[in-house]
């Protein structure tokens, strides 16, 4: 029983660890010089998620369902060459973690960008993008627990366009 209980709590706290990955990175560096930084709160995704028919593009896809889901949308854009090279080593520990699975990756033109989530087959914890050039990185964490199949069909839909 004991070792049940241990277990657990250390699902709990991958769990958590994962859904505060986005919050460290950003407060790390949102105060930085040459850093434009952005974050939305539960509070507001729950006041944003009362409005309805919320759709993306050209209505195909409702998002209220994941807006209402979400507990925090962290963005990070520099233009700081020394804090692109620190954000990136950051980047990279926490992907090295091995919580986060690609999604996808695309190149065009020096710059590169990479989709990742964190969670189960059903629930998506954490949504990372990553947009990394030669002059600019670009971080975007989405954390809450979002339902996987609601989170696939807004990317197929934006993909498709």
């Amino acid at each position: 029983m004991k070792r049940i209980i241990v277990v657990a709590m250390l699902l709990v706290s991958i769990v958590s660890a994962s859904a505060q990955s986005g919050k460290a990175i950003y407060q790390k560096y949102s105060d930085a010089p040459g850093v434009s930084a952005v974050f939305i709160s539960q509070a507001m995704f729950r006041m944003i998620g009362k409005i309805p028919d919320i759709d993306a593009g050209a209505g195909d896809v409702n998002l209220a369902p994941i807006i209402q889901t979400l507990s925090g949308l962290y963005i990070i854009d520099s233009e700081n060459p020394d804090v692109n090279a620190d954000m990136k080593a950051d980047m990279d520990r926490l992907l090295a973690s091995g919580m986060y699975e690609l999604l996808m990756e695309a190149k065009d033109g020096g710059e590169t960008v990479r989709m990742y989530t964190a969670g189960s087959d059903a629930v998506v914890t954490s949504f990372l993008m990553l947009s990394i050039s030669d002059m600019e990185c670009t971080y975007i964490c989405l954390d809450g627990k979002m339902n996987r199949s609601d989170l696939e069909g807004i990317l197929a839909n934006e993909m498709g366009k």
